[in-house]
């Protein structure tokens, strides 16, 4: 297989070509290397990956935020060579991911200082004007950058990467958005990239000749009058003559409107970017954003797009992703699903990084992955969603007996609604995985059958876990029950169809992606709109409007003052784009009073007005169901109730209950 061929960069052999790209992961307060950070990448590299890049890590002290790792003093390399010889103790490879934010790091991270840039351009991301860096503070940053790379270097590491991408430091120098210098920093693409190549002309000098340099390179900004393909295959080719031993690719800036990682952005998008690098370098070229399927990997590589693949989060998912390869059990690999909700909406929190499919992602020295139960328990889980899966799956994997029961025909709960968006079919992909898992445990799952009292007393189980998950709310409004008005679950699930102007009651993650669904019905579809722009059917504006106006009007109305306020700060605004893109139209501030056979009364802040539609579909919030909890306790030994069964709330909270649930069954 392709994936687990050897490949070297520059002198350093690497086992396989499986990239664990850097991501901040809040596992190192005080800049140096924990327990925490070195169990993760163990871990990791226990599981077959080939190189592994930590970061980012600070080069000085104007570069980040105290917490991320410290490469700025000499005092962290102990630290650091603890790390390296534990990742080298499995067999992988290790490189430091050299970080400096620029206009992108906040005053208060930095002791209340101004951000450090090639010009004193306001920062959307941070919403400060920096200070435009002098000549004395460009050159003090290139030996800083140097300098760090020989800590590096000291503390056992194969080799370093230099991050110029996602619109930080060095990516500032090489954008005209940005830089706006008329000193030979500046200008043209030529000025613009001289400080980056600086930078890389020092790290290769201080350095050994046989340590790894590598390039952490944005194939385009996708900002407007920002660097394209264009300029970033000209600055490659320079790259490529200064000494760099490897190309990894990703796409734009933090700022730009374009989603780079959450699951809306199909599998492998952005593999098109490496491709274009790799056709004007001559050294190994990685590929990274969203690929997050093995197969998809392979292809890659065998396509010749790239010659490694970067699998961040798909590693946080499955540490064993390429142990699975190599043991032809690639069925059994959990997948990241790109929802974001535990790694970058805890980053954006400034929380530990963690991981809703793994729930033992940063607590890797504390959860132990497999064990015997010290005595074997009979378990029964009652309810087939995500919470009850994970806890099936996790207590039959510790050597407990389980039995699961679900009352609907299908397993999966509410996955099978988030999932029923073209764009969120990754939560599809992870009830396929889920069930899987469960399966391979050895838990016998009931589907069409009711856990009652009955039941369970017939059972006679040790521990009974109630993840019998929720039921939408209904609220109480005057015309709540008439013909017209549906649940969105119901919408969701195909249940029943609705007519060409609706309504819909509530504006958070469910009422925010039926409101998509509905929007969506009767627009162009991929393969379509294919044919007719290869056939030069329609202009592109044309095309434009066929994929993004259907046959129903949508609005969606919510009481709060801002619409999507259950949904993580990675996402959110691109479900708020989704709306506006599909021509959804919302009303904040906004109560429903009322529904009568044509439409909705609304009170707009005192304000009655009416909206005519010929559906109503509510989506106000989820109920827990857990009425055999009561009946239970004191007669079934012990009784865990998780996931929506014990209050409503996400994906992340439902897997990691069930899991912790099972773990605590001892």
């Amino acid at each position: 297989m392709m994936l687990l061929d050897p490949i070297t960069i520059g002198k350093v052999a690497i086992r396989n070509r499986i990239v664990m790209p850097a991501m901040h992961l809040n596992y190192t307060p005080e800049c140096e290397v924990t327990d925490q950070l070195v169990d993760f990448y163990e871990e990791r590299a226990r599981g077959g990956a080939g190189l592994i890049v930590i970061g980012g890590c600070r080069i000085d002290e104007y570069s980040g935020a105290h917490g991320l790792i410290g490469l700025d003093d000499d005092r962290y390399v102990p630290g650091l060579k603890r790390l390296s010889d534990a990742v080298h103790k499995h067999g992988a490879r290790i490189s430091a991911q050299l970080y400096h934010a620029g206009r992108y790091v906040h005053s208060f991270l930095i002791g209340g200082r101004q951000a450090l840039a090639p010009s004193a351009v306001t920062s959307r991301f941070t919403r400060e004007e920096p200070r435009e860096m002098t000549r004395q503070e460009i050159a003090e940053t290139v030996e800083n950058y140097a300098r760090a790379a020989l800590r590096a270097q000291k503390a056992g590491f194969d080799g370093v990467e230099i991050l110029c991408n996602t619109g930080y430091l060095l990516n500032q120098f090489l954008s005209a958005i940005t830089n706006k210098r008329k000193d030979e920093y500046g200008g043209d693409i030529s000025g613009r990239m001289r400080f980056p190549l600086e930078v890389v002309e020092a790290v290769t000098a201080a350095v050994d000749t046989g340590f790894m340099v590598q390039m952490r390179l944005g194939g385009s900004d996708f900002m407007p009058d920002g660097n394209t393909l264009y300029e970033t295959r000209i600055f490659a080719g320079e790259l490529d003559k200064r000494g760099i031993d490897a190309f990894s690719i990703t796409g734009g800036w933090h700022e730009t409107r374009v989603p780079q990682l959450p699951m809306e952005v199909p599998r492998g998008c952005y593999v098109y970017l490496a491709r274009a690098v790799k056709e004007v370098v001559n050294k190994p070229v990685i590929a990274c954003n969203r690929i997050n399927d093995p197969s998809l990997a392979e292809q890659v590589l065998r396509e010749g797009s790239a010659d490694m693949v970067g699998l961040a989060r798909g590693l946080i998912a499955d540490p064993e992703l390429p142990l699975k390869l190599s043991q032809a059990r690639s069925g059994e690999v959990m997948p990241c699903i790109g929802c974001n909700q535990g790694c970058f909406d805890h980053i954006f929190a400034l929380e530990p990084v963690a991981c809703m499919v793994n729930p033992r992602a940063g607590r890797e020295g504390q959860v132990p992955s497999s064990m015997s139960a010290g005595k074997s328990k009979k378990v029964l889980v009652v309810g087939g969603g995500p919470a009850g899966l994970s806890a099936a799956a996790t207590a039959a994997g510790f050597g407990h007996e389980v039995a699961l029961y679900e009352k609907s025909g299908v397993l999966g709960g509410q996955l099978n609604l988030a999932g029923a968006l073209d764009e969120r079919k990754e939560f599809l992909a992870l009830k396929d995985a889920l069930i899987h898992k469960a399966r391979l445990a050895g838990v016998k799952m009931h589907v069409g059958t009711q856990a009652d009292e009955d039941l369970i007393e017939q059972y006679n189980p040790d521990a009974v876990i109630l993840a019998s998950g929720g039921a939408p709310l209904t609220p109480a409004i005057p015309g709540i029950d008439g013909a017209q008005v549906v649940q969105a679950w119901d919408v969701l699930s195909g249940r029943v169809d609705v007519g060409q102007n609706v309504v819909i009651i509530g504006g958070g993650a469910v009422g925010i992606e039926t409101g998509v669904y509905i929007a969506k019905i009767g627009t162009l579809d991929a393969h379509s709109l294919q044919f007719l722009f290869l056939n030069q059917a329609e202009d592109i504006d044309t095309l434009r409007k066929l994929c993004t106006r259907g046959s129903k009007k949508v609005t969606l109305i919510e009481m709060l003052p801002r619409l999507g306020k259950d949904i993580g700060m990675s996402t959110r605004w691109v479900e708020m784009q989704m709306l506006e893109l599909y021509g959804v139209q919302s009303m904040t501030d906004s109560i429903v009073t009322g529904i009568t056979p044509e439409g909705v009364v609304v009170d707009r802040q005192g304000s009655l007005e009416h909206i005519s539609c010929d559906t109503v579909v509510v989506a106000v919030g989820t109920a827990s169901s857990n009425s055999l909890e009561h009946v239970l306790l004191g007669r079934a030994g012990q009784v865990l109730v998780v996931g929506d069964a014990r209050k409503p709330r996400k994906a992340y909270e439902a897997i990691r209950e069930g899991f912790e649930a099972a773990i605590s069954l001892g």
